[in-house]
């Protein structure tokens, strides 16, 4: 299988739609990483694109995570599990970082990798039955090592945190408080691509990192943000649109 075909990239709208291609297991290998990686970077600077979907090929799993054969096979090495680490926070950085509103859907199992790709999203939403979600890395003999320390304990907590990773326990979407899935994850994304652009960047730059800042600094943050969208069309026509009792239309301008 290609990297082309590990990973399938639709655009609907102005939602981009991405898409792990390795039924049913649906295993991150390497070529899906290099794949994800090259979409989100495309994806960062094109303006057509307001929302990501990722999702999986399929209906049982999400994915179970790092295909731990083809790493053994090729990467067990210190210097091997280097270059792992080094691409797959890379590619999670990337969508982390990324100022469009990014949608995770999980079914079935997501383990592992499936589940700090999700938690590198902006929202989650997952089978209400069905779908097994955790980090069983120490069933291995090791530990999360793609950001889930750092990333699941800020989402959920130190306790919860402490509970998943310690005893890699595997909670059930009902558990996750977490709702139904694609259908919602697409109009959940097709809402917030409907949103002002240059708005939502601005916001996400303020609340992601928020909590480990002076919350001066965080203000002043805000304070620029909303400067630089009072310098936008989009702000001018939100405000006027408000004014005139219609809909706005947003250009990201």
């Amino acid at each position: 299988m290609t990297n082309a075909t590990r990973l399938l990239v639709k655009r609907q709208g102005a939602v981009l739609i991405l898409t792990i291609n390795d039924a049913p297991w649906n295993r991150m290998s390497f070529a899906y990483m290099d794949a994800l990686d090259a979409a989100i970077e495309r994806a960062a600077v094109d303006p057509k694109v307001r929302a990501l979907v990722f999702t999986a090929e399929g209906e049982a799993n999400f994915s179970v995570g790092m295909d731990l054969k083809q790493v053994l096979l090729e990467a067990n090495t210190p210097a091997g599990w280097e270059d792992v680490l080094d691409q797959r926070l890379r590619v999670l950085a990337r969508i982390e970082s990324l100022e469009k509103p990014s949608i995770a859907t999980l079914c079935g199992h997501c383990l592992g990798g499936g589940l700090e790709l999700a938690l590198a999203c902006y929202f989650r939403l997952a089978a209400s039955e069905g779908a097994r979600i955790g980090l069983p890395e120490m069933e291995l003999g090791t530990i999360p090592a793609w950001g889930a320390t750092a990333r699941l304990t800020r989402c959920v907590g130190r306790d919860h945190a402490l509970d998943m990773i310690l005893r890699a326990r595997k909670i059930d979407g009902r558990e996750a408080l977490l709702a139904q899935l694609k259908g919602a994850a697409l109009a959940l994304a097709n809402e917030l691509a409907a949103q002002p652009p240059i708005a939502v960047a601005n916001a996400l730059r303020c609340i992601v990192g928020a909590s480990e800042k002076p919350l001066a600094d965080a203000i002043a943050d805000e304070r620029q943000a909303f400067l630089r969208c009072a310098a936008s069309n989009d702000q001018a026509e939100g405000m006027r649109a408000f004014v005139d009792k219609r809909k706005p239309v947003f250009t990201g301008t």
